[in-house]
């Protein structure tokens, strides 16, 4: 046998992407693979044993389809494209999800469809309750809220709220970080797999949840309605409302449901019930309506039976490792309540330490401040020791010139009352003088007076001599050679000798007047040289005074 012939023969292969909620995969499929034989290696790379809700979606010509498990993947009408896409999503949902989602997988898959579903409003949910749900989706991907580390502005790159909340308030996203950090806080000491369920339990009792919509009608021209399937039955909307059904056909109350091209036939179990007949645009969309009307029916049945060994198997594993979960929270509750406590007591002691090394610090500021305010203080010391002996030199140098103004001041005293001595004095002298001088104006007034009385006198004599010496010796004058008798010559004689007499007083008065004329000229000089010498002195005392003032 050739070496050729012992090589086994490789299978044929084409790739396939898996696109999850928050992943991708590629895949090698093998050209004879069904369906199933993807979906079951995809699963087994998920670690997924609660296969039954999940399906691959793939889309053709604008419709959303459901990879077939039972027919070849080749065989179906799938996208012509390398490496062909398939989308892992939830296919059907629970009815409660905390009793039927078993895996933590499961929960986590669930968790992000349906919060997609809701920021992408496929799922209508109020702005209060949005708020909350994103509460408990930072809750399973931050964990615990610690403001130390959770700083405004750490859900800034977040996708947490519907577009459509966000247009309905006029709020900053500082404010919407604020709402969902007041809820988020409250969430403390709840696990990533607990928060994801709790998004889930709010999540359930929407009205849109786990609904797949079609548009239908009740005739062949018209389509006016919408059918919607979900876990709890099929059910029959206006074109406008999703929110609240017309008609409602539990999976209990429904005996059989056919598809037949376009028609599709929901017959009641109760037999006199009317039946309902529904008409879809396309073939595709009444087969898909058949498929997961059969699905849903399906699990709807498998929950009211008794579980099967592999359920139960996986249930009890479920609460041992809820049970396991639970132990490890509370441990690690604990360890992180403790190790808290113990950065508490750390932060304690270092904030402690921190304050005992503050006040040390300021301890030795203020032993360094003390001793640069002793050596300042002894620098003072001796500055204010060299000012006291300057103060006490220039006190002594005070106290000399005090007592040099004082004697100045006497001096200027005694000159002062010296300079009003004479000036009384002078003034006295100038009185005097005035009162001399009137004395002498008068006296000379008088001697003038006495003086004119006398030459009056004297004229008039000389006159009456004259006029006797004409009246008594007329012949005289015509007789000059003779000579009178010896009585006349004795009177002649004697009138000689009284005008003599006369002129002699004349000119003792006259010698008299000019000698006490020259005395009052000699005295008034005097006087005039005393004034100025009294003037001189005053002015001299004044500009002393003048000098001490301005010294002082």
């Amino acid at each position: 046998m050739s070496i050729r012939g012992l090589k086994k023969k490789q299978p044929k292969t084409f790739k396939v992407k898996i696109v999850t909620v928050d992943a991708e995969m590629e895949f090698s499929c093998e050209m004879k693979w069904k369906g199933k034989d993807l979906f079951d290696l995809v699963c087994r790379a998920l670690g997924l044993r609660e296969t039954w809700f999940f399906g691959l979606q793939y889309t053709i010509k604008g419709m959303c389809t459901w990879l077939k498990m039972d027919k070849k993947v080749l065989d179906q009408e799938i996208p012509k494209e390398d490496p062909v896409s398939f989308h892992f999503l939830a296919k059907f949902y629970p009815e409660k999800v905390e009793e039927e989602l078993l895996q933590e997988i499961t929960q986590h898959l669930f968790f992000l469809q349906v919060k997609k579903q809701i920021l992408d409003e496929e799922i209508y949910c109020s702005p209060e309750a949005t708020v909350l749900l994103a509460s408990y989706a930072v809750q399973a991907k931050y964990g615990d809220y610690d403001p130390n580390f959770h700083e405004p502005g750490f859900l800034a790159h977040d996708e947490l709220l519907p577009k459509r909340v966000l247009r309905q308030y006029q709020l900053t996203a500082e404010m919407w970080e604020e709402k969902i950090t007041a809820w988020y806080a409250e969430h403390r000491g709840i696990a990533r797999d607990e928060a994801e369920m709790n998004y889930l339990k709010i999540a359930q009792d929407l009205e849109m949840y786990g609904v797949n919509y079609f548009p239908i009608a009740q005739n062949k021209n018209h389509t006016d309605l919408l059918l919607g399937v979900d876990a709890k039955g099929i059910h029959i909307y206006s074109i406008n409302n999703r929110f609240s059904p017309n008609k409602s056909f539990e999976w209990s109350s429904i005996r059989n449901i056919s598809c037949s091209e376009k028609e599709l036939t929901i017959k009641p179990l109760d037999k006199k019930a009317e039946v309902f007949k529904f008409f879809s645009s396309q073939l595709k969309v009444n087969k898909l309506i058949f498929q997961l009307c059969i699905g849903n029916h399906d699990l709807f049945m498998r929950r009211r039976k008794v579980d099967s060994i592999e359920i139960q198997q996986m249930k009890a594993q479920a609460r041992e490792e809820k049970a396991r979960k639970k132990m490890e929270n509370q441990r690690l509750a604990r360890e992180k309540q403790l190790r808290e406590e113990a950065e508490r007591a750390k932060e304690e002691l270092e904030r402690r330490l921190f304050q005992l090394e503050d006040e040390a610090r300021q301890a030795n500021e203020a032993l360094l401040r003390s001793q640069e305010a002793a050596e300042l203080l002894a620098e003072k010391a001796q500055i204010a020791e060299e000012e006291a002996k300057l103060l006490a030199q220039n006190a002594a140098e005070a106290e000399q010139e005090r007592q040099r103004l004082e004697i100045t001041a006497l001096k200027s005293k005694e000159e002062k009352r010296l300079m009003e001595q004479k000036m009384r004095e002078a003034e006295l002298i100038a009185v005097k003088l005035v009162k001399e001088s009137d004395r002498r104006a008068k006296e000379a007034e008088h001697l003038k007076q006495d003086l004119h009385e006398a030459r009056e006198a004297e004229r008039k004599a000389k006159q009456k001599l004259s006029d006797i010496t004409r009246l008594n010796y007329p012949h005289m004058a015509k007789y000059p050679q003779y000579s009178p008798g010896d009585s006349r010559d004795a009177n002649f004689d004697k009138g000689s000798i009284k005008l003599d007499l006369k002129d002699i007083d004349l000119k003792r008065l006259s010698f008299e007047i000019e000698r006490e004329r020259l005395d009052y000229l000699e005295k008034s000089r005097k006087f005039e040289d005393r004034l100025k010498e009294l003037k001189s002195e005053i002015h001299a005392l004044k500009l002393e005074e003048k000098q001490a003032g301005l010294y002082c």
